[in-house]
């Protein structure tokens, strides 16, 4: 007799981490994996993994951007499993690499679905993850950097309202939740001096639905981290 699942049907919204096809962000540490011992010779397979905390699919800590900020061993686990919100921004990222989602994008969005829960995880589709393991990802030629992102005044909206809680988070699939062309990274500097973290480099948002589905976040838990390369779960709901 098989035993009942105790959640929903899960589904990756993690690309697959892979020197060859993973794009870094400029300035990023080389992502390299070198063969330490092989079946043939040693008994067994290991490798030695070489990346930063925030190459390919990961989630970023307070401490990323806050020296007094929460490191990734710091947060509780509740801030790890939060409810789902994805908002179809798609089209008018194709048209704009420099989009920025405004507070009218969510208010639109709540007209259709309902007030997005308090300590959600809001998820930017922006249409990035099709971009993935290609040159359009990060950019060519005069869009180099250039990517979608939230407003500040967006940003500001969730946390004064309470739909960030008192644990949320933002989630694109994109480098962040910064328009590209801001390298102050005011908005993921508000983030997280509110205590909150982001979800970067997301995959599969095609298979989470708008809103009922929470998303769990995984990942090596450093001591003094400022986040981790990640698989992150959307639990779909039954």
């Amino acid at each position: 007799m098989t035993a009942p699942r105790p959640l929903g049907r899960l589904v990756s919204l993690s690309h697959v981490h892979d020197p060859a096809t993973t794009p870094l962000y400029p300035g990023d540490p080389e992502f390299r994996t070198d063969i330490v011992a092989t079946i043939a010779n040693d008994g067994y397979h290991l490798r030695y993994i070489q990346q930063g905390e925030h190459t390919g699919t990961h989630w970023g800590a307070p401490i990323h951007f806050h020296t007094d900020g929460l490191a990734a061993d710091e947060l509780d686990l509740d801030d790890l499993l939060l409810p789902a919100v994805k908002i179809d921004l798609r089209q008018r990222c194709a048209n704009d690499r420099d989009y920025a989602i405004s507070v009218d994008d969510l208010r639109h969005w709540e007209t259709e679905h309902g007030r997005i829960p308090d300590g959600a995880a809001v998820l930017a589709w922006t249409g990035w993850d099709a971009k993935w393991g290609t040159p359009e990802f990060i950019g060519s030629g005069e869009s180099t950097g250039h990517q979608p992102g939230f407003a500040v005044e967006t940003v500001e909206w969730l946390l004064r309202t309470g739909r960030l809680g008192r644990r949320g988070a933002l989630g694109t699939d994109t480098f962040g939740p910064d328009v590209g062309t801001d390298d102050t990274y005011a908005v993921s500097k508000l983030l997280y001096g509110e205590r909150r973290i982001s979800l970067e480099c997301l995959a599969n948002l095609a298979q989470l639905p708008v809103s009922g589905a929470w998303v769990l976040v995984g990942g090596a838990l450093y001591r003094g981290g400022s986040g981790s390369p990640a698989t992150i779960f959307g639990i779909l709901p039954r």
